[in-house]
């Protein structure tokens, strides 16, 4: 089910770095900015608590936002976040425009179901390794996914699976893909447990580690 993102906001007169510290003093709007398409870029001071509402959502990121900027509407997404240094603040929000008839290139995520069934893991013993958390896709906004999801369940032991195995909505392409096949990465594989170097002998035990120094009654550093 995809979100309905709405958020409210102010078209944005007064610039520069006094007039952000003015506005994140007030505490009530969080400066930002829209720009793309063919209209020009557009400073905006978005009301603050449903802004940091979205922002705890993952599909924020991947979604269609409507803005309503004075009683002018915007589709957008959301394309940069600056955060200040050291406070749990916002300090400015980078937003483009969408056209619905052009295609966009966003990130969305990756969701690894059926970990818990996997039979590599399950009956193999081995460990899944997630190797991307997301990747780059390029779609008409109406076509967009919030995720994409890739079922773990029947891998085994060994097993790779490329961005080429993404199940992928109709009308949505993996920009790696479209660049050839040296583009098709692994998204997530199951290999070996590391046990270490106690097996069959290998590695050193304690008595054969080198000493030091200080271990020989003296001082200076390990050799």
């Amino acid at each position: 089910m995809k979100h309905d993102y709405q958020l409210t906001a102010v078209a944005r007169t007064a610039l520069g770095k006094g007039a952000s510290r003015r506005l994140r003093r007030a505490n009530e709007r969080v400066a930002a900015i829209i720009y793309g398409g063919s209209a020009e870029p557009q400073p905006i001071a978005i009301d603050k608590p449903a802004f940091y509402k979205a922002l705890e959502e993952e599909a924020f990121f991947s979604s269609i936002v409507n803005i309503d900027i004075d009683g002018k509407k915007e589709q957008v997404v959301i394309r940069d976040l600056q955060r200040h240094p050291y406070k749990e603040l916002i300090t400015h929000a980078d937003f483009m425009r969408v056209d619905a008839t052009h295609e966009l290139t966003i990130t969305v995520p990756l969701h690894f179901a059926g970990d818990e069934e996997c039979k590599g893991v399950r009956e193999q013993d081995g460990v899944l390794h997630v190797l991307a958390n997301d990747v780059e896709v390029s779609c008409l906004p109406a076509d967009l996914p919030e995720y994409l999801e890739v079922n773990v369940a029947n891998m085994a032991l060994g097993d790779t699976l490329h961005l080429s195995d993404i199940p992928m909505p109709k009308g949505v392409t993996i920009v790696a893909l479209t660049h050839g096949e040296d583009h098709d990465t692994g998204i997530v594989t199951i290999t070996h447990p590391d046990r270490g170097t106690d097996e069959e002998g290998e590695g050193e035990s304690s008595d054969d580690a080198p000493r030091t120094e200080a271990d020989n009654g003296g001082e200076g550093e390990q050799v």
